[in-house]
């Protein structure tokens, strides 16, 4: 069942949440307006989720979008540090204010010891499990987000909505290449989607919003909006 959308205004703006989000990907200075424009905001902020990259905060911000949220309403600011070993450096940057604000995070499970020690040594609270994660309300990824949304929306709904975008036949490339032939759809999928920024970002945002369609948003993004939900 899809999940429901919301507010009557939630069609206009998950609009304004696309078209900003669109804003995000002109240019390789990309990355780098975005984390600017984020962290413009802290001040101001009751939550400040951290995450790992650009691509990752598009999903978030598309997530709740999705869900008819504004973040910006609600003073939840969503900070791409630039990889899970930023984490420590960053929170030492926030200095006092983490303490103010709610904390939580997206991150890969693979990187789960790196944001285990920066969330210690910042003094966040220690980590051991994955659900010591969670009550920090820090959510991962079983490898990657990529990783989540193939699994939430399926091969065959990957491929739909690469075929809308006319990279069906991009992806039929890559397939037949000898490196990549023998792999399964899904790893196929991650590179293909992988092999670029500009890619990652702009499929991080389409693979979302399938998700929401049909009500199969992956766990951890579905955990963090939650988490950080207090209307």
């Amino acid at each position: 069942m899809a999940t429901s959308a919301g507010p009557p205004d939630a069609a206009r703006r998950r609009e304004l949440a696309r078209l900003a989000l669109d804003g995000y990907l002109s240019g390789p200075g990309a990355p780098v307006r975005a984390t600017a424009r984020a962290l413009a905001k802290i001040d101001h902020a009751v939550a400040v989720v951290l995450v790992e990259g650009i691509s990752d905060q598009i999903a978030v911000e598309t997530a709740a979008a999705g869900r008819g949220r504004d973040l910006d309403a609600e003073r939840v600011v969503v900070v791409p540090i630039g990889g899970a070993h930023a984490i420590g450096r960053f929170l030492t940057r926030l200095g006092p204010l983490h303490r103010r604000v709610r904390l939580a995070g997206l991150c890969d499970l693979p990187e789960l010891e790196i944001v285990r020690r920066g969330l210690a040594d910042a003094g966040v609270g220690a980590v051991r499990t994955r659900a010591d994660l969670a009550d920090l309300g820090f959510f991962g990824c079983v490898d990657d987000l990529e990783d989540e949304l193939i699994r939430a929306v399926g091969v065959g709904g990957v491929e739909a909505v690469l075929a809308a975008q006319g990279d069906l036949g991009s992806l039929r490339t890559l397939q037949g290449q000898p490196a990549w032939r023998h792999r399964r759809p899904e790893a196929q999928l991650r590179r293909f989607m992988g092999s670029g920024s500009r890619r990652k970002s702009r499929y991080a945002r389409l693979l979302v919003e399938a998700a929401v369609a049909r009500g199969t948003l992956p766990p951890p993004l579905d955990a963090l909006l939650t988490a950080v939900d207090e209307r």
